[in-house]
C-alpha cells in the first residue's frame, strides 16, 4: 500500500495482511514448487507412495516454458518416467476438480498423486490488480489419494456448472493473439461483459446457485448435513466475499472456516483447497471423527465441492519439512 501497488480501499475490504510471493531473481518455477510440494506429500504417504499410477497437475497460470507438460516434468522428478502424467485446467477449481477425477480413476492398489503450482510475476501478472476482492499468491501444493488407508477419507465429491458464465472471465470478445501489453485484467473482462448491474447481479445468484448445488449434492453423497461440519476450506478470497460465502450462503461461521490462513497467504489459484487441508492438519485444528467441507470455485463457472473425514491422526510432524509446501 505504501508503494501504491495495493488499493487501500481494497485492503480495508477484504483484511490481507501478506501473500506468499516468489519475487525477485533465482525463484523456483512453478513446477519446481510442485514438486518440493509433491516430495513432502510422497514422504508423508507411507507405502501408498510407492502404489502411484497417475500423475494430474493442475495451474492457472505460466509454467514456465511455452508450449510444454509439466505435468511429465513433475512426474519425472517426482515418481518416475513411467508414471502417466496429465494437466487438468479448469481455473480456480481445478485442483478439486483433479480430485474428483482421480477419485473415479483409482483401483484397489492405486494412489494418484495430484500436484498444483502457480508464480503471478510481475510484468505480465500483477498479484494486487488482476481481481478485485483478493490477491494472489505463489506456491505449489500436493496430495497423496490412495486406495489405502490413510489420515482423511474422501467420502463424496459433487460438481455443478454453467458454461454459459464463460464470458465473465473472457470478457467482451476474443483476441486472434496473446496480449502481452498490459498486465492481466479479470476485473476488466467481468466489467466488460457485465456491463449493467442486472447483468451482475444475475450472474452473482447464478455463481451462488451452482455452489448451492454443488455443496449439497456432496453432503447428500456422503450422508451429512452441513450441521455436521467442522471445518470449511474455500478458495482464498478477501474477508469481504469469504464472509458472503461463509454467512450468507452457507450459514456457517468465520471461526470454522480457512480465513486466518487465507489473509496470511493469498490466492494460490488451484491449490487453495489442498494448502487449507494441509494448515488444518499441520497445526492439528482437526481431529480424527471430524468432518472438512471443501468447496471449489472456478471461472468457466465450475464448483466443486468435497467431504473429508479425518480418520486419525498424520504420522508426520508439524512443520516437518512445511517450507517447501508453502
Amino acid at each position: 500500500m505504501a508503494s501504491g501497488q495495493y488499493d487501500t480501499d481494497e485492503h480495508q475490504a477484504n483484511r490481507i495482511v501478506s501473500v506468499t510471493a516468489a519475487d525477485g531473481e533465482n525463484q523456483p518455477s512453478p513446477p519446481d514448487m510442485a514438486v518440493a510440494a509433491a516430495r513432502v506429500a510422497l514422504s508423508r504417504s507411507g507405502p501408498a507412495r510407492q502404489d502411484v499410477t497417475s500423475v494430474l497437475h493442475s495451474r492457472t497460470w505460466f509454467q514456465g516454458a511455452e508450449m510444454w507438460a509439466p505435468a511429465s516434468y513433475i512426474a519425472h522428478r517426482t515418481v518416475g518416467a513411467d508414471v502417466p502424467a496429465l494437466e487438468l485446467l479448469q481455473s480456480c477449481n481445478a485442483g478439486l476438480a483433479a480430485l474428483e477425477h482421480a477419485a473415479r480413476l483409482l483401483g484397489p492398489d492405486d494412489a494418484a498423486l495430484l500436484t498444483t503450482a502457480d508464480r503471478f510475476a510481475a510484468p505480465a501478472f500483477d498479484r494486487w490488480r488482476c481481481e478485485r476482492g483478493l490477491v494472489y499468491g505463489d506456491g505449489g501444493t500436493a496430495l497423496v489419494l490412495s486406495s489405502r488407508a490413510g489420515f482423511a477419507r474422501l467420502l463424496s465429491t459433487a460438481t455443478a456448472v454453467d458454461n454459459s458464465l464463460e464470458a465473465v472471465a473472457r470478457g467482451a470478445a476474443l483476441d486472434a493473439l496473446p496480449d502481452t501489453s498490459t498486465p492481466v485484467d479479470l476485473s476488466a473482462r467481468a466489467d466488460a461483459f457485465l456491463h449493467t448491474p442486472a447483468l451482475a447481479r444475475q450472474a452473482g445468484l447464478r455463481i451462488a446457485e451452482i455452489a448451492d448445488q454443488s455443496v449439497h449434492r456432496a453432503l447428500d453423497e456422503a450422508g451429512v448435513k452441513m450441521a455436521d461440519i467442522t471445518r470449511v476450506v474455500l478458495n482464498a478470497t478477501g474477508r469481504s466475499r469469504m464472509r458472503w460465502q461463509l454467512e450468507l450462503q452457507l450459514g456457517v461461521p468465520e471461526k470454522i472456516s480457512n480465513w486466518e490462513f487465507c489473509g496470511e497467504v493469498g490466492h494460490l489459484g488451484a491449490g487453495d483447497h489442498f494448502a487449507g487441508l494441509n494448515d488444518l492438519m499441520e497445526r492439528r485444528a482437526v481431529h480424527p471423527g471430524d468432518l472438512v467441507l471443501l468447496v471449489g470455485g472456478g471461472t468457466g463457472y465450475s464448483c466443486t465441492s468435497a467431504v473429508v473425514e479425518i480418520t486419525g491422526s498424520p504420522e508426520w510432524e508439524t512443520g516437518e519439512q512445511a517450507e517447501p509446501t508453502s
